[in-house]
């Protein structure tokens, strides 16, 4: 009988949005987004401004993992089911919390060298009695909803000799489902990938970025005039990048799919791409026919990206009032700072306003479409810039919501920029390895980081104009409720910091809510942004929360943990620095008596063990290329920060010393999520990373009893670098 209501359910979803229905999710959450427009909107009522200080817990599950979390859970035919890391699913009643079923896939954990923002996954897909969820090492499987046992499997990653990897939601479109990829910093061609519903087959596959026509004719016409906008010397090896691997959206109403495709790869285009050019089809959005992958229109929001302004960000499908005519749209605001409104039925660009510090361009031609660049956008492989937004992305993968209530648009938004240089010349193929060739400091560092760069380049950077703007006023993040016409701020709620982001969840009773870093579920009235009601969780909470009926009850359920970008950044507050990363999976409702225990405190902070002696024949030369290789390897995952869900390598123990090859490169902690490095790295790469290490933890050492002895905390301030050059 649940399987028969939530089938319905699924075929009553794929048709709101064309039989015209009211928009938004209702009993059910059909999908990570709530509804067809993906709208993160319910029309419930009964849990409101005026009663919700009376929430409290229904219940609580331990997911049993400790990484990000950023997947909406959906609800269809009384079972919650959630997505977790890497791919793993459970299946709750969501009434009782009562487990029915858990699914863990067997992942080659050397993709997870290649996933840029940690083992995250951003949801599941429910339809034809089967739940679909892709896996980060690219397999996607199609299990039982009922039992959660295997129906088919598939895998969908074109070249396994290249960085590709998967964390994003599959979509269903008619009889097929659709899944994107990630890895744009690596080695990738993007792509999206079509699966029959009931076979797994492979239907059909759409290329981002044309491949070397040195390799033969283009898969397809696009591709042919993509092509164009490329040098015929562009870095082929290397493929380009646009890697979509979040923002895919079936759109009932005019029978498209709806991509959002990511950066170019290297990021700098002088060195993708040396004569210029657009750059087709990455930082746009893409309309496909789902049977066919043909392409209807595209709309490029960044050409010739240079900046990593991926366009994966969430989409919202609505219709608005807009010059005289209702209009059906789509609400986009990707990483680079403008929030664009879009006819979906042909592509034309509508609105599009800047929604938070913007001086790569000054704004959007209406005509053209084009941006207006400015000189701060010019190529940095000439001289440090910054850059407003910063690789962040005024908006990331968030969920934002949107209420035809109120005509609003509520989500996060950053408003930092990056600090961006790199070394002259072309640089080798490195082969599922990061080749961005940037590196990039934030402007929330920029101010203590200068001092410790080159001096020349110290004094390039302070001779820049937006040097001392990105001093003075580095950046704040927000939740916003923005007029998505005009790009307009109607409210504005500062957040902790730039990691203190997360999803949103607006109702027609006139709540919204999200969670923040620091372990909370902030419930706001919708109108105003003033807080409602606060829930102590103890957990970091970045995924957007989603709301359901069963019987009478309303519940408001959220999936709870701290990852994802920037997620060996730990911020130094909050639940996510102060206590166990414990995912968990939270449901709230009216009068919950449930007891909400918080995970367990982290131990206090301790000095740096000392390291052991150097290894004969260490010179300083050693250290320094054990450095490069480690900032160009290492340091997207290991901050070497006090807290970080992976390793401070500055405290390695004894053990941990002597078995350095060994983890390193032979694998010998791949149960642990550690990937081996011996396809990529030498012994002697990984004896100069180790001699890098162990002089850091020396260093370190040696700071921190200075502090205890001066009775001053450890946790001093680090900064936010991320390197490849």
């Amino acid at each position: 009988m649940k399987r028969l209501i939530g089938a319905l359910a699924i075929a009553a979803v794929a048709t709101q949005l064309a039989a015209g229905q009211p928009e938004g999710a209702g009993a059910q959450w059909t999908n990570p987004g709530g509804d067809a427009g993906k709208t993160h909107y319910s029309r419930l009522s009964q849990i409101t401004p005026a009663n919700a200080p009376r929430l409290g817990l229904a219940w609580m599950a331990e997911l049993g993992t400790t990484r990000g979390m950023e997947a909406t859970p959906v609800m269809v035919g009384g079972v919650l089911y959630t997505a977790g890391v890497a791919g793993r699913a459970y299946a709750h009643d969501a009434a009782t919390g009562r487990l029915l079923w858990a699914f863990e896939p067997q992942v080659d954990m050397q993709l997870n060298r290649t996933a840029c923002c940690d083992m995250v996954n951003r949801g599941l897909a429910v339809a034809d009695g089967k739940v679909f969820i892709a896996a980060l090492d690219g397999w996607m499987y199609a299990l039982d909803a009922k039992t959660g046992k295997v129906a088919w499997k598939t895998d969908f990653i074109e070249n396994r000799a290249k960085g590709d990897n998967s964390t994003g939601a599959p979509e269903v479109a008619g009889d097929v489902v659709i899944i994107g990829m990630a890895g744009a910093e690596y080695d990738v061609r993007g792509y999206v990938t079509a699966l029959d519903l009931k076979t797994g087959k492979i239907r059909w596959r759409w290329h981002v970025v044309p491949r070397d026509p040195a390799l033969g004719p283009q898969e397809r016409p696009e591709l042919d005039a993509a092509l164009k906008t490329w040098d015929p010397k562009s870095r082929w090896d290397i493929g380009g990048g646009g890697a979509p691997w979040d923002a895919i959206n079936y759109d009932p109403e005019t029978g498209l799919v709806l991509i959002g495709t990511g950066n170019g790869g290297p990021y700098a285009t002088s060195k993708r791409s040396p004569s210029g050019g657009d750059n087709l089809y990455i930082g746009s959005v893409v309309a496909l026919d789902p049977k066919t992958g043909a392409m209807k229109w595209h709309y490029q929001e960044t050409p010739g990206d240079n900046w990593d302004f991926t366009s994966t960000q969430p989409m919202v499908l609505t219709h608005v009032k807009l010059d005289g005519e209702d209009r059906p749209v789509v609400l986009h605001a990707p990483k680079n700072g403008f929030m664009y409104v879009i006819d979906r039925r042909t592509g034309q660009l509508l609105r599009a306003n800047a929604i938070a510090r913007v001086n790569w361009a000054s704004g959007v031609d209406m005509k053209t479409g084009r941006p207006n660049l400015t000189p701060e956008s010019s190529d940095y492989t000439t001289g440090p810039k910054i850059v407003f937004p910063g690789t962040p992305g005024a908006r990331n993968w968030h969920g934002a919501a949107y209420s035809p209530k109120t005509g609003l648009y509520y989500g996060a938004v950053l408003d930092i920029g990056n600090l961006i240089f790199m070394t002259p010349g072309q640089k080798p193929l490195k082969a599922r390895g990061l080749n961005n060739d940037a590196a990039l400091i934030f402007t929330t560092d920029v101010g203590d980081a200068v001092d410790t760069l080159p001096p020349p380049l110290a004094a390039q950077v302070k001779a820049l104009p937006s040097f001392a703007e990105a001093v003075k006023n580095p950046g704040t993040a927000q939740m916003r409720a923005l007029d998505p016409i005009t790009g307009k701020t109607v409210w504005a709620a500062d957040m902790k910091g730039w990691q203190d982001r997360s999803g949103a969840l607006v109702t027609a009773s006139g709540i919204m809510v999200h969670g923040n870093v620091a372990g909370q579920l902030v419930v706001r009235n919708a109108a105003n942004g003033r807080i409602v009601k606060t829930i102590e969780t103890g957990t970091s909470i970045l995924a957007a929360p989603m709301t359901y009926t069963i019987g009478n009850t309303q519940y408001i359920a959220v999936a709870a943990g701290w990852g994802g970008g920037g997620f060996p950044f730990v911020p130094r507050y909050g639940a996510a620095y102060t206590r166990v990363n414990a995912n968990r999976l939270l449901v709230f409702k009216l009068e919950g008596k449930g007891k909400l225990t918080p995970p367990p405190r982290l131990p206090a902070l301790t000095v740096a063990p000392a390291p052991p002696a150097q290894a004969p024949g260490v010179t300083p030369e050693v250290i320094a290329r054990g450095q490069g290789l480690f900032f160009a390897n290492c340091a997207i995952c290991h901050a070497n920060r006090h807290r970080s869900i992976t390793p401070d390598l500055r405290r390695m123990q004894p053990g941990t010393h002597d078995a350095f090859r060994q983890i390193l490169l032979d694998g010998l902690l791949v149960p642990g999520g550690m990937p081996r490095w011996n396809d990529i790295l030498t012994p002697a790469d990984a004896d100069a990373i180790h001699a890098y290490l162990i002089d850091l933890q020396a260093k370190t050492r040696v700071e921190e009893l200075a502090k205890v002895k001066a009775k001053k905390p450890l946790d001093g301030p680090a900064l936010t670098i991320l390197s490849n050059y």
